[in-house]
């Protein structure tokens, strides 16, 4: 038990500074949190108490009351937290009047069963028959309201898909051995949830470092991501200044230079210092276009209809498009409100990055689909595709997989992560090797605008 305590609690701490502000999270690590406490009553009857008693009778009655209270979290705590968790967890639900109402009410069993019921005791720390009436249909609403969260993006799906898995196995677990078997007489069946614990533990940490688990993955990288970004605009800020400052320079002694050459007729100066006027515009450039992909972006948002905008960018990359067979699926009568420029420019990069990765031909598949609350733009290509490795790095500034040809900084899907994210939308990505690249504009519903 000693395993189950360390574990439940570290996640729940996890969960709490990964975001603390996210109601899915906090609920979350309050589940985790009384099924810790449960481990921790256990802890103390087995392998504490029987030692303290033979010493210390004043600690060990401090001891017995944080063990029954630590027993007691564990039993009227998980059926709760676990359904408010739920509640939470799937928008549909979340999104409903009564969601944050019922968090009081649902306490109401809670506080009869701690006045009304039989204090606790060691061989029934409570009337099991009683809190099974509740708490079987708490844990059981929570498993439908978990099972009916639909998802429509495939990396949603996945992160579905594990969420449950390490979350409903324990649960489900815990409302037999806690409260339904010994309802009918077979007692301390708590002590077989310890490998259904250990498996959704397991399954937590899988999730988290490969796909991640409830956003947490996403939430870290975002944050590493978005202080990548600061960094770069203030250096590029600076290193942009400074470098137009020395390139005007440098362009005003080639030019003075240029007018002596012409004067005593030296051709062969004059085509040096063209030369080299040329290659300071083009150190010039390439900066100006750094620091433009990475400044933090003022938004000048306006009504748009978002299948007209999406056209609209597609027919302007026409030219990077003839090699490919463009298939286009646009749901009308969607209006945005969002930057037609910054978006269009975002939205511009992607395609040519699809263009770039089909380049013996291939398909491309632009859709704009209601999911759920939200308004998705998909970017599909046949294309060379990603493996994992390439994929975890996809978002991380001047990384390509491209070379630096063409002044390619890598830039661009950084560049669309930042709008998206100035939006209060997020891009997910998925691609594999060999099979072509999805990227997903997901739009929020604050920006969704009547008809």
């Amino acid at each position: 038990m000693a395993f189950v305590l360390i574990s439940l609690w570290t996640v729940s701490l996890f969960l709490l500074f990964a975001d603390i502000r996210s109601p899915v999270l906090r609920r979350l690590a309050l589940l985790s949190f009384c099924g810790g406490a449960g481990a921790l009553a256990a802890v103390i009857d087995e392998s504490v108490l029987p030692y303290v008693a033979a010493y210390s009778g004043g600690a060990y009655h401090t001891l017995y009351q944080i063990m029954a209270a630590s027993s007691l979290t564990s039993y009227y705590g998980v059926p709760y937290a676990f359904l408010i968790f739920a509640i939470a967890y799937n928008p549909k639900t979340a999104a409903s009047v009564w969601s944050k109402r019922l968090i009081l009410p649902l306490l109401v069993p809670i506080i009869a069963c701690l006045l009304l019921t039989p204090p606790y005791n060691q061989m029934y720390p409570i009337t099991y028959p009683v809190v099974a009436s509740w708490a079987v249909p708490y844990i059981l609403t929570g498993m439908v309201i978990m099972m009916f969260r639909k998802e429509y993006l495939p990396v949603a799906r996945r992160t579905h898909f594990f969420t449950s898995l390490a979350v409903l196995a324990p649960v489900s677990n815990s409302m037999m051995m806690n409260y339904v078997l010994p309802s009918f007489g077979m007692l301390r069946m708590w002590v077989y949830n310890t490998w259904m614990i250990a498996f959704g533990v397991c399954v937590f940490l899988f999730a988290l470092f490969t796909y991640g688990f409830l956003g947490t993955r996403i939430l870290v990288e975002r944050r590493k991501l978005d202080t990548t970004l600061r960094a770069i605009t203030s250096g590029t800020a600076i290193l942009n200044h400074a470098i137009k400052n020395d390139v005007g320079k440098m362009r005003l002694f080639a030019e003075n230079m240029k007018d002596y050459a012409q004067k005593t007729e030296q051709p062969e100066l004059m085509e040096d210092l063209d030369a080299m006027m040329s290659a300071a515009q083009h150190i010039q450039d390439m900066i100006a276009r750094v620091h433009e992909k990475t400044q933090d972006l003022e938004l000048h948002p306006e009504r748009v209809s978002a299948d007209d905008w999406a056209a609209e960018v597609v027919r302007r990359c026409g030219p990077k498009l003839r090699h490919v067979t463009v298939h286009t699926s646009l749901a009308k009568g969607y209006f945005l409100e969002m930057d037609p420029v910054q978006t269009g420019e975002a939205l511009h990069n992607v395609i040519a990055n699809a263009s770039e990765a089909m380049t013996g031909g291939g398909e491309l598949t632009i859709a704009l689909y209601p999911a759920k609350q939200e308004l998705v733009l998909e970017v599909k290509d046949t294309g060379v595709g990603m493996d994992k490795k390439e994929l975890s790095r996809v978002m991380e500034p001047f990384y390509t997989t491209k070379g630096s040809a063409n002044l390619n900084f890598g830039l661009g899907v950084p560049y669309a992560y930042h709008v998206m994210r100035k939006h209060g939308g997020s891009l997910h990505i998925s691609s594999e090797k060999g099979k072509g690249t999805s990227v997903y504009f997901i739009f929020p519903k604050k920006r969704i605008l009547r008809a």
